[in-house]
């Protein structure tokens, strides 16, 4: 399994393309460089009044399935 850890801090205003039907992934770029394409799906519990503010690690399974998603602290 392969863990990707990277932050995340948009406005709310910018949280609003998550639930468009056109916008299907987001791409972020994890702690270590990599560019990592995640469904907006998996974003939108994590969105608060203010937007979405944290860090956040992505696991997945040698075919590069999501296996979780979390806010981590720390």
């Amino acid at each position: 399994m392969k863990r990707y850890l990277f932050i995340i801090s948009l406005s709310y205003a910018e949280c609003e393309n998550l639930y468009l039907t056109t916008v299907k992934t987001v791409v972020v770029t994890a702690t270590t460089g990599e560019r990592v394409q995640i469904p907006s799906i998996r974003l939108r519990p994590f969105v608060e009044p203010s937007g979405i503010k944290g860090k956040f690690c992505l696991t997945v399974n040698g075919e590069n399935k999501i296996q979780s998603f979390e806010r981590v602290t720390g």
